[in-house]
């Protein structure tokens, strides 16, 4: 029996099952058993019998700028139309399906920082599953900070829950956060749950159901806050990426004031015009926001201070040694200390050593040992 056989195999008795405390265990099983035999999908040992496409590789697209920005969709929804207006770079539009048959980057420049956009080709249905060119255009999209599903305004809704599905069968979580659940293995003593909550979704036997699927005998779980089987399940896999994403709705021109409003108040929407050029200011903005950076200008001892060039650092690393090692690997060897002016201090300058956290546009001087 193929992989895929046993997919649908498995789909199929979730769906017969019900859903209460009873089955829990059960589904659960179910669960770990379907993300082993996706992974094997996705990371075949050889090509016999594992579905076509290949392993899940992506294109050979060098990482350029601060950060990148994937653009997936359907075919014909404007993503090659929307790069285009966005960054100049050309990418072929036709009146047909599939125009783009590869990945074409361009760049864009804001606020000093240089974005890396990426034109993926157009995904079908089943894409997780190998159809067309879905691994690669799955695999790629992974690497990105930040991803822009664009979505056709008179196509229907379903196209958005379509390709959901498909970047969350290969891995990809869109506007979640890491799930709050500690797992720790260990040499005896068999698999304890403890938690906070008071009444959990999550009970021994579930655990001890999905732990049994992956030969997990003896672990310690802890949860922070109320999860399910599915982030217990994405824990112990431990390949799953969490991705922001923005919903862009092209083709605005089409529809009327009374549905672009309500379109408007949705959470993680952009409504744009790539063709007017309507609303790519605000897009690039949003971009902007999500993508999470802070800026920092360098001062040359003696010199004002470059606001042309900033260093792009991610919010999560922004600590001065992160700082340094972005400029160059080697200044942490020669390394004195920094002075700093900006709201990450009191007084204009400071002097700081390499723990300091820096804050967006501070300027900072750095001063080596003799």
């Amino acid at each position: 029996m193929s992989v895929m056989q046993k997919i649908k195999d498995i789909e199929d008795e979730m769906a017969r099952t019900q859903k209460n405390k009873a089955t829990s265990a059960h589904l659960g099983s179910l669960k770990a058993k379907l993300a082993k035999l996706r992974r094997e999908l996705l990371e075949p040992s050889t090509g016999a019998g594992a579905g076509g496409g290949g392993k899940g590789e992506g294109f050979d697209v060098n990482k350029v700028g601060d950060a990148r920005v994937g653009l997936v969709g359907f075919p014909s929804v404007g993503k090659s139309t929307l790069l285009t207006k966005l960054t100049g770079t050309m990418s072929e539009v036709a009146a047909y399906e599939f125009t783009t048959l590869t990945c074409i980057p361009g760049v864009v420049h804001y606020r000093g920082a240089k974005i890396q956009m990426l034109d993926l080709p157009g995904i079908i249905e089943g894409a997780k599953d190998g159809k067309g060119r879905g691994r690669q255009v799955i695999s790629t999209a992974r690497t990105c900070n930040v991803i822009l599903i664009v979505l056709d305004c008179l196509k229907p809704i379903s196209h958005k829950k379509l390709i959901e599905k498909e970047l969350e069968g290969f891995g990809i979580r869109l506007n979640k956060r890491p799930p709050g659940i500690t797992f720790r293995r260990k040499d005896k003593g068999g698999v304890s749950l403890t938690t906070t909550i008071s009444e959990p979704k999550l009970d021994l036997d579930a655990v001890k159901a999905v732990c049994s699927e992956y030969r997990i005998h003896n672990a310690d779980i802890h949860l922070k806050e109320d999860c399910d089987v599915d982030d217990l399940v994405d824990v112990i896999e431990g390949s799953r990426v969490y991705i922001p994403c923005i919903y862009v709705l092209n083709k605005i021109d089409q529809i009327t004031m009374e549905e672009l409003n309500v379109i408007d108040k949705l959470p993680h929407y952009c409504p744009v015009c790539a063709y007017h050029e309507w609303n790519l200011d605000g897009l690039v903005e949003m971009i902007w926001d999500y993508i999470d950076v802070l800026r920092i200008y360098t001062k040359p001892k003696g010199k004002l201070p470059d606001y042309n060039d900033p260093v792009v650092l991610p919010k999560n690393r922004r600590t001065l040694e992160d700082f340094c090692n972005r400029i160059h690997k080697g200044i942490m060897k020669q390394f004195k200390y920094a002075l700093v002016w900006g709201t990450s201090v009191k007084h204009k300058p400071q002097k700081v050593g390499k723990d300091h956290v820096l804050d967006d546009e501070d300027i900072v001087q750095i001063v080596k040992k003799i």
